[in-house]
């Protein structure tokens, strides 16, 4: 994707908190230097995509192996996909439900620039992702096992400070596109 496009993603988002502000002040000023911008081969700073997978009975967070903490589904976007198809596949690799995005197209609703693993940097582009919940979590071998849905209550009580704003914003959408 060019810088352009992904510039278009962020124009008029509103930040939920201050996190958010200064998340979307850096990608703006970051993007903008990066030759390929999702590329993490290019530059140890990229951009990523990652989704919220909701239901009705709350949302899906996986532990992540590398990082051993509570987090939604997502990584990096490969060559010729755009974000919110990155973010479709890594939710369905990493959790092994079937999810979609709501019915009228896909939903960028947060963004969160934070430390990745090996020294990386990551501009997180976030999407609503729809699943039925009636099923349980079943990852695919490699992936981390630990993945399962929570309340919303027990994902506020396990987020870090980037998936906090997520978390509230996702809740609040949930009620629109479920």
């Amino acid at each position: 994707m060019s810088v352009e496009e992904l510039l278009a993603i962020v124009q008029g988002h509103i930040a939920i908190d201050e996190r958010e502000r200064e998340s979307l002040r850096v990608f703006r000023d970051t993007v903008v230097g990066l030759a390929s911008p999702c590329s993490e081969e290019a530059d140890p700073v990229h951009v990523t995509a990652s989704a919220l997978v909701v239901a009705q009975r709350g949302t899906v967070l996986h532990l992540h192996k590398r990082l051993n903490i509570w987090l939604q589904p997502g990584g990096h976007i490969e060559a010729g996909e755009t974000p919110p198809v990155a973010a479709l596949r890594e939710a369905t690799e990493e959790t092994g439900l079937t999810v979609s995005h709501p019915a009228d197209g896909p939903l960028f609703f947060h963004l969160d620039v934070h430390p990745g693993p090996r020294g990386h940097t990551h501009l997180d582009l976030r999407y609503l992702l729809v699943a039925d919940g009636a099923h349980d979590p079943a990852p695919a071998p490699g992936e981390s096992q630990h993945v399962r849905w929570f309340s919303w209550g027990e994902a506020a009580e396990v987020a870090d400070a980037g998936l906090a704003g997520a978390l509230v914003r996702a809740r609040e959408l949930t009620t629109r596109h479920i």
